[in-house]
């Protein structure tokens, strides 16, 4: 028990500091800072260090790619339900799950817990990733149920680029979970790192095109994840299921990935 107060007091030095430079540089808001640091103290303080990397890498990059060629996307953040300055909700739909793991993992140990947070934590880099450098696409996106073409920044579409990039955002926490742990083989968690982000993200993108809750507004003539859209207009239901918003659907997501991943671990077991 002592271990693990230690463990957890220097978690929250550690998120600390990673929160306060995040809020200084606007990518979290009030909520989200106090959602993120949840998150961190429970994952690098209950997970171990190497489950807080994994966290700090998808966190870190995530906020790095949200100002990447911030002009370009401003048209495409129009859909989206909320911007780069990350709230509670969206803290907490990619991080939460990874953080229920780790509480589980120290009631009950088992091998096991790793390669499902692996998964998680590419599903949400995987997704994060492809979201901020798919929109850069030069080749307009095409929805993933029919193919046919969209607005950059439409629920549910995907592109070549975006989806290479998922590919290699699981791929990449893979690869840095079998460097850091060596109870994994680094070939197999390449592996189900990079199913588990890739199948995670299209899980997503499906939702997206299918059972999300989009709106629309009247004024821009533009569908959108946002009930006020960016003008200040009211928008109204277009399609989708009024409860599912953007976090629930990277939530599902990352349950996904972290059960194929799961599944591909007991098959390369």
């Amino acid at each position: 028990m002592t271990e693990v107060i230690i463990n957890l007091i220097y978690a929250a030095l550690i998120s600390g500091v990673i929160v306060g430079l995040a809020l200084w540089r606007g990518s979290l808001s009030r909520s989200g800072a106090v959602g993120a640091m949840a998150v961190g103290v429970l994952i690098f303080g209950l997970g171990g260090w190497q489950w807080g990397v994994l966290l700090g890498i998808f966190f870190v990059s995530s906020s790095l790619l949200s100002h990447f060629k911030e002009t370009e996307k401003r048209a495409a953040a129009e859909k989206f339900d909320k911007g780069h300055r990350r709230d509670m909700g969206q803290v907490t739909a990619n991080g939460g799950l990874g953080a229920l793991i780790a509480i589980v993992s120290v009631i009950m140990p088992s091998l096991a817990w790793f390669p499902l947070f692996v998964g998680v934590m590419a599903t949400v880099t995987a997704d994060t990733w492809a979201t901020e450098l798919g929109t850069l696409s030069r080749q307009p996106p095409r929805l993933i149920t029919n193919g046919r073409l969209v607005e950059v920044g439409t629920s549910g579409g995907v592109s070549w680029l975006g989806t290479a990039v998922s590919l290699i955002g699981g791929l990449f926490i893979g690869l840095m979970a079998g460097l850091m742990d060596k109870n994994y083989a680094i070939w197999g968690t390449a592996v189900f790192g990079a199913a588990g982000g890739l199948a995670g993200s299209l899980f997503d993108s499906l939702l997206g095109a299918t059972v999300q809750r989009i709106y629309y507004c009247d004024h821009c003539q533009k569908d959108t994840e946002r009930k006020l859209h960016k003008c200040g207009h009211p928008t109204r239901p277009l399609r989708g299921w009024a409860w599912l918003n953007n976090d629930l659907v990277n939530l599902l997501a990352s349950i996904i990935g972290g059960l194929v991943s799961f599944w591909l671990w007991q098959v390369m077991a």
